[in-house]
């Protein structure tokens, strides 16, 4: 049936894995605050709408992204086949969804939740959209660009809890700062095994011009140490428990060890580890938070 192919197209284009374990963050982070006094009598019903403008915010971005990349996406074989860049679905179709799902998401979350969480939710479309998936071609240094809002549904997430009231935003930088560190090692082993595709379409993704190299498995190894302190302030802000922080203690530890394998071995296989290592990472880290969280503090 025509209208399944045309829902494919819009999954497609959405990124949807991509763009759930975005929102996955955000959601978390959410139920992570303080927020029971304000979400009390509603907080499914909150959590479900939160879960919708994330999706609606995300997939708009991601659909930006493959407009942007319509050509680059026609040369790789793994994006090849997405509707723009293929052709099932032109550039100005495309750009009314953005522009549709964008502004409907960032709606949403300043008429539930507040202007703060709306206008970041703003922010990061833009800075991802208009700012990261151009200078993916010129230096890698987007890869540092792109972490901003890879990370900020965290403090998105966050911030949504506290509605119109007073705001603390310690936590949510806490949030920010993990996703944000996680990102590099997790990306650069996703460069690494895709460095071939990346390189036919003119991304400079890796640290290294040279491609996969010792110094991009170093700054895995580099950003992995930096996750260890940094998982330990979840529970001197009070948004964990001791569980929680051995949990991240562990979790980063590991991080630190297949990053180190990486370096030694310089393979596939290692960078592939690193990867999904990242993906197991990212959800034990929220979800133990979540499971052992203390009282928050307002900072």
């Amino acid at each position: 049936m025509k209208w399944i192919s045309k829902l494919k197209d819009y999954i497609l284009l959405i990124k949807f894995t991509l763009s759930f374990m975005v929102v996955f963050s955000t959601v978390v982070s959410f139920l992570i605050a303080p927020n029971e006094q304000f979400f009390v009598r509603n907080k499914i019903t909150s959590v479900l709408l939160l879960f919708a403008a994330g999706m609606l915010v995300t997939g708009s971005a991601n659909a930006i992204n493959q407009l942007l990349e319509k050509t680059s996406d026609s040369l790789m074989k793994r994006t090849a086949k997405r509707p723009v860049a293929s052709g099932r679905m032109s550039i100005e179709e495309a750009g009314i969804f953005a522009f549709v799902t964008g502004a409907a998401g960032v709606f949403m979350m300043w008429w539930f939740f507040n202007a703060e969480s709306a206008m970041i939710s703003l922010f990061s479309l833009f800075l991802y959209g208009f700012i990261y998936t151009p200078l993916k071609k010129v230096n890698s240094v987007s890869v540092l660009v792109g972490a901003i809002p890879g990370a900020l549904p965290c403090l998105i997430g966050w911030l949504a809890a506290f509605g119109n009231g007073p705001i603390a935003w310690t936590g949510g930088w806490v949030l920010f700062a993990i996703q944000f560190l996680w990102q590099f090692p997790h990306f650069w082993a996703i460069a690494w095994l895709a460095h071939k595709d990346y390189t036919t379409a003119g991304f400079k993704l890796l640290p290294a011009d040279k491609g996969p190299t010792r110094f991009t498995a170093m700054q895995s190894i580099i950003y992995s140490a930096l996750m260890i302190p940094v998982g330990f302030l979840p529970y001197y802000v009070g948004i964990g428990g001791l569980t929680s922080m051995f949990i991240l203690l562990g979790c980063n530890l590991w991080m630190v060890y297949v990053s180190v394998l990486l370096f030694i071995r310089m393979d596939a296989a290692s960078a592939r580890r690193v990867m999904f290592s990242s993906y197991f990472y990212l959800m034990i880290v929220l979800l133990a938070l979540f499971a052992n969280r203390g009282v928050a503090i307002a900072l």
